[in-house]
């Protein structure tokens, strides 16, 4: 019995060797045991039971958790295969693997009891609410209950808000984005290239298209950011947790990834725009987002 692991859910390895003694007497252990539980049955079998309990290795819990959501990666895995979301979110779910990977060997023989509660309340509300809630929010749910594990279990220095994030990352959202906060975001960037183009151009701004010098550009659905600022948001979680940073270095700089992310977008919306608008073709990486005469639009 390793004496590191006496601070594991119980105290039972801190009493010595459980068993029984030579002679079939009760050994220390199981009479500290009964001392302190009374009402539980001290037979050495059950003993030995909560000591195997106690001294798993930390990745099993994590792992049983992740066994338990698996209605949540099953609906995931169909998602991705109809193809009616982005698969970005597997980016995050490998990130999250290969931070536990790295930690593997210094996982918390002791977990943090708020995470650990969290992570079973969690798991157990997304069983709940299989079937009464939407997909999606069950999926969050799940993946919630995956982060408050993961944080339960990861050493004490590894930030738990980018975790958090990370999980968050990993659902299938990006069409739910683009549906619901895609027209305020391309709304935002036309009128942003609009006031930028009319030191050099001629513009009008209806809605999310432009008219530049006469070429009608409509400021697309991938224009809106959205994945853009999934990237951003990615990048700076595994970034925190690469660097180690801690969750109030994490917090305190996520607004200024928005701002950038935004202002990184307009900046790009524009220069295609004018490129369009002055007929230079863009070449290379930005082949895609040629202007198309017959379409009338600018997917960026």
């Amino acid at each position: 019995m390793h004496t590191s692991s006496h601070a594991r859910f119980c105290s039972f390895p801190r009493w010595g060797k459980v068993g029984m003694g030579a002679g079939g007497g009760q050994t220390p252990a199981i009479r500290l045991f009964q001392a302190r539980f009374p009402s539980l049955p001290a037979s050495s079998g059950f003993v030995r039971w909560g000591v195997r309990i106690d001294t798993a290795p930390g990745w099993l819990w994590p792992l049983l958790l992740v066994a338990a959501l698996w209605p949540t990666w099953l609906w995931m895995g169909r998602r991705m295969l109809d193809r009616s979301d982005d698969p970005l979110g597997l980016l995050a779910l490998a990130a999250l693997g290969l931070l536990v990977a790295c930690h593997r060997l210094r996982l918390r023989s002791s977990p943090r009891l708020a995470w650990f509660a969290l992570a079973l309340a969690g798991a157990v509300a997304a069983t709940a609410a299989q079937g009464l809630l939407p997909a999606l929010a069950v999926a969050l749910l799940a993946l919630l209950a995956l982060a408050a594990g993961l944080a339960a279990f990861l050493p004490a220095g590894v930030a738990s808000a980018p975790v958090v994030g990370l999980s968050v990352l990993a659902l299938p959202l990006l069409a739910s984005l683009q549906f619901y906060a895609g027209f305020p975001l391309r709304l935002i960037t036309a009128e942003a290239s609009r006031w930028l183009l009319l030191a050099s151009h001629e513009v009008e701004r209806s809605g999310a298209s432009l008219r530049v010098d006469g070429h009608l550009v409509i400021v697309d659905a991938p224009c809106s950011g959205v994945q853009m600022a999934w990237l951003g948001y990615f990048t700076a979680c595994a970034v925190t947790l690469y660097l180690g940073r801690g969750n109030r270095a994490f917090l305190t700089r996520l607004p200024a990834v928005g701002v950038l992310v935004l202002a990184g977008n307009i900046v790009r919306n524009t220069l295609l725009v004018a490129a369009e608008a002055s007929g230079n073709h863009l070449s290379g990486w930005a082949a895609w987002w040629r202007w198309r005469p017959s379409a009338a639009r600018l997917p960026l």
